[in-house]
């Protein structure tokens, strides 16, 4: 008795494991709100290549655009659904990953997190403190996730950077950080037409280049002081190309204010050179992210600079879409101060909202908690 008992008990554990096995196998259903957002082009590259995602929907109403991707990209036109709402009735994604306009992305949030959806939305949160505390309501009302994707989590030299001067520290306490992000312009490198409609209109993206880069630095910012809010924000926009660009600021210096440090945040579509970067000084040294695999470092005065060409993050974390899908499959967990985290970027749309604000009256704005 014992013996088919034991039997029995071995062959359920099989079975539990073998299921457990083709559950992990199994790719995460992901539907596509949105396709006006060039960075979709990433996403729709590896259309049918990967195993652990599967596009079984997007919601989109432009046709001729579906038609232009669909034919470059090869997805069947078949999954596209003119609305959010029928896509997700009829395809039944786990997760969602936005690619509209900013100001599109609360409505994103109300209709997945009702459904128990999980979310990820492209850089920043939101337009708005507004939008973005509805959206954190709805998130935490539901117990569903709303994530923020920015190219720059994804670079090993930001965690290393990290770990040098915050996880060690080996350069002594943080004094200044430089964060510098953007390009020659959105017109200028040739982003789509469907793009610009509303990257360049200060409602539908809440501004310029202060929102399409500024919140790349206030998201490194945040994650380096553990989702400290700065004592005050001091910024300078300006519209050096009116026009190319005459409703939004191309050019933006934000300054952040901390009890024992500052961050300058400086975003511009007027760089001509591509930058995302970032230099953090401490009390004795100084560690630089030139880009996502070039790293400086120099501990004190007495030594050295050190260069380092890094590997990429673990598998799991190397890449937007797979770390999606691994949080859903419950493989990874987040925390509040991760990069990708709700609390961290609530945190970054304050800064935004503020800088806008600082530069419109002239004048440093103090926040408080």
């Amino acid at each position: 008795m014992k013996i088919r008992l034991l039997s029995f008990i071995t062959a359920c554990l099989f079975c539990m494991q073998a299921l457990m096995a083709q559950q992990q196998g199994t790719p995460v259903r992901i539907g596509v709100d949105g396709l006006t957002h060039d960075h979709i082009n990433g996403l729709l590259r590896d259309y049918g290549k990967r195993s652990d995602i599967q596009i079984v929907g997007i919601a989109e109403k432009n046709k001729a655009l579906v038609e232009r991707l669909a034919k470059r990209f090869g997805f069947d036109p078949a999954i596209v659904y003119d609305d959010l709402e029928t896509m997700i009735e009829k395809t039944k994604p786990q997760g969602v990953v936005a690619f509209n306009s900013i100001f599109e992305h609360l409505h994103t949030v109300e209709v997945c997190a009702p459904r128990g959806i999980a979310v990820m939305v492209e850089k920043p949160l939101a337009v708005s403190s507004e939008h973005a505390a509805k959206m954190a309501e709805l998130a935490r009302t539901h117990h569903t996730m709303v994530l923020t994707n920015y190219e720059t989590s994804w670079y090993p030299t930001n965690h290393k950077a990290r770990e040098i001067a915050v996880t060690s520290p080996a350069i002594g306490d943080i004094r200044k950080v430089i964060v510098c992000d953007g390009h020659k312009g959105p017109r200028e490198i040739g982003c789509s037409e469907e793009f610009l409609a509303w990257l360049t209109d200060p409602v539908l993206n809440g501004g310029g280049a202060v929102i399409d880069f500024g919140c790349y630095g206030a998201n490194l910012m945040t994650w380096l002081m553990h989702n400290e809010m700065p004592q005050s924000v001091t910024a300078v926009l300006q519209t050096l190309k009116p026009d190319v660009y005459p409703k939004v600021d191309d050019q933006a210096t934000i300054i952040l204010a901390y009890p024992h440090c500052q961050a300058i945040l400086q975003g511009s579509w007027n760089w001509p050179v591509d930058r995302k970067d970032m230099e953090i000084y401490g009390a004795r040294g100084y560690v630089k992210a030139l880009n996502a695999n070039n790293l400086v470092f120099r501990p004190t005065r007495e030594k050295p600079e050190e260069s380092q060409t890094l590997s990429p993050l673990p598998e799991k974390e190397r890449e937007p879409f797979g770390y999606f899908a691994n949080l859903i499959k419950g493989e990874l967990t987040i925390e509040p101060t991760d990069l990708a985290s709700l609390e961290n970027n609530l945190i970054v749309v304050k800064i935004l909202d503020a800088a806008r604000r600082s530069a419109r009256e002239n004048r440093t704005i103090v926040l408080t908690e």
